[in-house]
């Protein structure tokens, strides 16, 4: 292959000088604007570089002619009226060979590009140049978008899907504004008491089926209040049905109290030893882990004390068979362990392995109303692996918001046991009790 470089003003001067030196049959492998002259690299003038190739032993290649031996040249006698006809002459060859120039120019736009440039050849010359030069661009340009990425399947499932929800939130907040004013009520108040949007839709999908309205989606349609409370009352006790708490039962006779720090677990101890004590007469011990905090040992001592009941202390798990046979004389004993960062679960499976498994053993995880509830549900979710699903609620009197409760038993399983609501020892502390709980997280229908 013979390949030749040229460098010309613009791509029409190189196109005869590739026909007459590599052939009709050449082809242009590459055109790139580049600049020639200046000073370090300034100042230069725009030029365009040209690559041609045409195979070797092509028939359209021109064929170098030996030049002819010279022969004695004759001085001929030319006349006046002779240099003038030569003359016209010249100039009607020079006016033919710019035309066999343009018609090339033509030739090689039509055959390389066609149809693009066949219009702007019935204009001229420089027009078909013209769309010569936007066809290559345009090629250019889709070769480096054919370069660009796919979108992956992955990336098209996950547009559709976010396509799909954002559809759905469409149609949502469509139907939350056509809602009638009783709905929207209960739906507000259930907001208020933090109870999970998915029970919230939920619940009110299961009112709208009971409800008797022909069309609820009228904004004319009229929905009693106390209706609307009445069987949000009745769907919310058939799902805690079985959530009733149970009082300790006479065979228990370890009960272990874990939770975050400052949720109120010595209190709570304290409280049910004292309603098993006093109450019940039972025979009560308490046992401590809580070493890490200051003062932890002694606000349980005081309490012992007070009950006159014993206090093992222990360091370590080791020291806890040590510590219950201490206690063997007991018939309940109540083990408080130290409050940590329980979102952590190597600090869980460390509390964990102080604990009694035996089928006489309960263990109650402790978790304050007034902290957040994707706190809460965390500490649970770790605990739940374990096999704990009995929970302790706190300091309910230092919070209107109940709904963690009821998230907690429906989304986790996690059982409510006690209630407590304050500090004094033993009187604020209940069992749970799903009719007072539905009746507090409601609230009044007007």
């Amino acid at each position: 292959m013979k390949v030749k470089r040229y460098v010309v003003n613009a791509l029409p001067e190189a196109l005869p000088m590739i026909r007459n030196e590599l052939g009709v049959d050449a082809i242009i492998l590459n055109t790139k604007e580049i600049r020639v002259g200046g000073f370090l690299g300034m100042f230069g003038k725009k030029k365009t570089e040209v690559i041609a190739a045409i195979e070797a032993g092509s028939k359209s290649a021109p064929t170098p002619k030996s030049p002819p031996r010279p022969q004695p040249a004759k001085q001929p006698t030319v006349s006046p009226s002779m240099m003038a006809s030569i003359g016209a002459m010249s100039s009607t060859a020079v006016a033919e060979q710019q035309t066999m120039k343009e018609k090339q120019l033509i030739q090689e736009a039509t055959v390389q590009f066609a149809p693009d440039v066949t219009e702007a050849v019935r204009v001229s010359p420089a027009a078909a140049y013209e769309v010569l030069t936007g066809v290559q661009q345009q090629q250019q340009q889709s070769s480096a978008d054919n370069r660009k990425p796919r979108m992956t399947e992955e990336e098209l499932i996950t547009e559709i899907r976010d396509m799909k929800q954002w559809i759905v939130r469409m149609s949502k907040q469509q139907k939350l504004e056509t809602r009638p004013e009783a709905l929207q009520a209960l739906q507000d108040r259930l907001h208020e008491q933090e109870v999970s949007q998915k029970l919230i839709d939920q619940l009110i999908e299961e009112i709208e089926g009971r409800l008797e309205v022909s069309d609820l989606s009228n904004p004319t349609t009229t929905v009693d209040r106390s209706t609307v409370w009445l069987i949000a009352e009745q769907i919310l006790l058939d799902w805690l049905k079985d959530f009733e708490a149970s009082v300790i039962g006479r065979d228990t006779h370890v009960i272990h109290f874990v939770g975050p720090t400052g949720v109120g677990k010595t209190t709570s101890i304290a409280k049910l030893a004292a309603e098993q004590t006093l109450k019940l007469g039972r025979k009560v011990g308490f046992i401590t882990s809580d070493t890490y905090r200051i003062a932890a040992v002694d606000q349980l001592r005081t309490y012992a004390t007070i009950l006159n009941v014993p206090l093992e202390v222990v360091f370590s798990p080791s020291e806890v068979s040590r510590a219950f046979r201490q206690l063997e004389d007991r018939e309940l004993i109540f083990m408080d362990t130290a409050g940590r960062n329980f979102r952590n679960e190597l600090y869980v499976s460390e509390v964990n392995s102080l604990l009694q498994t035996d089928r006489r053993s309960e263990t109650f995880l402790v978790l304050s109303l007034t902290g957040k509830y994707a706190d809460m549900s965390s500490v649970a979710e770790n605990f739940a692996k374990y096999g704990i699903d009995r929970v302790l609620y706190t300091k309910q009197d230092e919070t209107n918001a109940c709904g963690a409760i009821l998230n907690l038993a429906l989304e986790q399983g996690l059982r409510p046991t006690y209630i407590a609501y304050g500090q004094t020892v033993p009187d604020d502390i209940t069992t749970f009790k799903v009719a007072s709980y539905v009746s507090q997280l409601l609230g009044a229908s007007q």
